[in-house]
């Protein structure tokens, strides 16, 4: 049973409305929270109940440190997601969010098998892809900020507010600095179908990053490029979650295949 709204890590945003259902996991980018997933609740099908993870240093986590370590942030968020995982779900991340559902498949796979249903990753390098240097959670502060304006991803009024910037910094650069450092953990693919996305002008992870997204699942892998930037997911809202309705749309039955 899914806990509630109040649960510190998992957000229910929407339950699904039809069944059979499937819970649709999503993993927000470096500093995100569930708000930004909130506006995908009527785009999805009737059967797609829809939930987003919480990390340490968002919205009533806030006082919380981030995780600066890949093994405790993945067994805490496998811990906390546990409960949800016995019934067909699918996982969605972006850019580091990406990363981290990455990491989950791994272990619910494990777990769980053939009732992960789906991996989507967005705006996120593969896992063999040589990350962009110099590292941008090395910057100095002010170096930081600039990039963060680069990326276009926080609002101005956000980043020139000094007091706001000293509660998120550390968060955003925690998470930044953990995609950074990320790479093959495994050695081996994870067993799920996998559709990875690329925003067609992202200057950070575009389709060269994520074009070997191929060899890190046994299952069908396809790389679909949209209109949009690195955050794409909030441009061009309607197209991704066309192809996630499309992917999703027979949660119960074998797992279809993508080439």
């Amino acid at each position: 049973m899914v806990r509630p709204d109040s649960d510190r890590w998992l957000v229910r945003l929407r339950a699904a409305s039809a069944t059979p259902g499937v819970r649709l996991i999503c993993f927000p980018y470096a500093g995100g929270s569930p708000d930004l997933i909130r506006a995908w609740a009527d785009g999805l099908s009737a059967h797609v109940e829809l939930l987003a993870v919480r990390l340490p240093g968002k919205g009533p986590r806030l006082a919380e440190g981030p995780y600066t370590e890949w093994e405790p942030l993945i067994a805490d968020t496998y811990a906390a997601l546990a409960p949800c995982l016995n019934e067909p779900h699918a996982f969605y991340g972006h850019s580091f969010g990406a990363r981290l559902a990455y990491e989950l498949a791994h272990v619910a796979g494990a777990e769980h098998g053939d009732l992960t249903r789906h991996l989507f990753v967005s705006g996120s390098r593969s896992p063999r892809h040589p990350q962009h240097r110099p590292y941008m959670h090395e910057l100095t502060e002010d170096g930081f900020l600039d990039a963060l304006r680069g990326m276009g991803g926080t609002p101005a009024e956000v980043l020139d507010d000094k007091v706001l910037m000293r509660l998120f910094l550390p968060t955003i650069r925690a998470e930044i600095r953990l995609a950074e450092l990320w790479g093959d953990r495994h050695g081996k693919a994870v067993n799920v179908p996998v559709t990875a996305l690329y925003g067609q002008d992202d200057p950070i992870d575009g389709r060269e990053a994520m074009r070997d997204w191929k060899h890190f699942t046994e299952r069908d892998c396809e790389l679909l490029g949209t209109a949009g930037g690195h955050f794409f997911l909030e441009t061009h809202r309607r197209p991704l979650l066309d192809v996630i309705n499309a992917r999703l749309e027979d949660p119960n039955g074998e797992p279809r295949h993508y080439s």
